[in-house]
């Protein structure tokens, strides 16, 4: 058998231990053969393709991003559909394919298997946002990078008697702004799950500044204000339709200024939580995830995602994987906000 593997969405640390775990066991357990597809989901639409023989993927796990590039796609514009893509698949000799991406990705995954494309998808976001998985690989070096980053605030913020305001990544939920938050004891942390009240911020921060501390303030790109419909968004929407997040530090620093009196700055991490080496955990799962995915191609579990369920890895079917967002649930954020202000 003969797979195809594509990478797609935003890049993420692990990507390339997903494919040496795949590869490896694809070629030593079942004598598998390979091939990645460029470019994510555009090198499907095109019949972009580089071999992976077992050489290709020697000593990539510690990789950050991915050696098979990426793209945010759409596989069904810019001439693309399924019966492009199985006509490209029948020219390469290609019988399956694994596609490792987040919600948009496997979305489109979900819609080309409805079309008889035989696809296994294999789940990857940052913000750790799929309820049908307990952790995707790089949330847990994204959490690291962001509280490495935030501690790095607080003293800036400590010597200038400043407000320090950290927006770090989180589209619908607030995992990473959650976790790093409580790590590096944020005295706010604002989550797109909880809507608060810029008065109740500023009385967070004056908190703290009346304790002697220099507040500093965690916040995630979704995050939406009490009184306000959606999140913060300038930069138009991506090819999945959805708006381009990013900004809301910088729409809070001024107000939380004018209320407190309090020197207000705003640093917005952006793409550094995707970058870099990953963490050994996520170097691990990765690996489990890539090797789980050739089960579900030996097995034929076409129209399935693996996942994470406990220490156990699991198949579910797209339905279930894209039918709800993994939130964080109230008693998570009173947790946190106990430590507040």
């Amino acid at each position: 058998m003969k797979i195809g593997i594509l990478t797609s969405g935003g890049d993420c640390p692990g990507l390339n231990a997903v494919i040496r775990g795949a590869v490896l066991k694809g070629i030593a357990v079942h004598g598998q053969e390979f091939v990645g597809y460029r470019d994510g989901w555009r090198g499907v639409v095109e019949g972009d393709v580089i071999e992976l023989p077992r050489t290709s993927v020697r000593g990539i796990a510690k990789q950050g991003g991915t050696i098979l590039g990426t793209s945010r796609t759409n596989p069904f514009e810019n001439n693309g559909g399924p019966e492009v893509i199985k006509a490209h698949m029948e020219r390469l000799g290609i019988d399956a394919i694994i596609a490792i991406g987040g919600e948009g990705t496997l979305a489109a995954a979900r819609r080309l298997t409805d079309a008889g494309l035989k696809i296994v998808g294999v789940p990857k976001t940052v913000d750790n946002d799929l309820d049908a998985t307990d952790y995707t690989f790089g949330f847990d070096t994204a959490v690291e990078i962001a509280t490495e980053a935030i501690d790095r605030l607080r003293t800036t913020g400590e010597s200038h008697h400043r407000c320090m305001i950290a927006e770090v990544m989180g589209r619908h939920v607030g995992w990473i702004a959650l976790h790093s938050g409580m790590a590096s004891g944020a005295h706010a942390i604002l989550i797109p799950e909880h809507k608060v009240t810029m008065d109740q911020i500023a009385t967070w921060v004056k908190l703290a500044r009346d304790r002697g501390r220099a507040p500093l303030v965690v916040v995630a790109e979704g995050f939406v204000l009490e009184g306000m419909d959606a999140p913060h968004s300038e930069r138009g929407l991506d090819t999945f339709g959805r708006p381009r997040l990013g900004g809301i530090a910088e729409q809070l620093a001024p107000e939380i200024e004018a209320r407190t009196g309090i020197e207000t700055r705003a640093t917005i991490l952006g793409h550094i939580q995707r970058g870099g080496v990953p963490t050994a955990f996520d170097r691990v799962l990765a690996t489990r995830l890539g090797m789980a995915a050739i089960d579900s191609v030996v097995e034929g579990r076409w129209g399935t995602m693996v996942s994470l369920h406990g220490t156990e890895i699991a198949h579910v079917g797209f339905e279930e994987a894209l039918g709800r967002l993994k939130v964080v649930p109230q008693h998570r954020y009173d947790e946190a906000a106990v430590l507040f202000g």
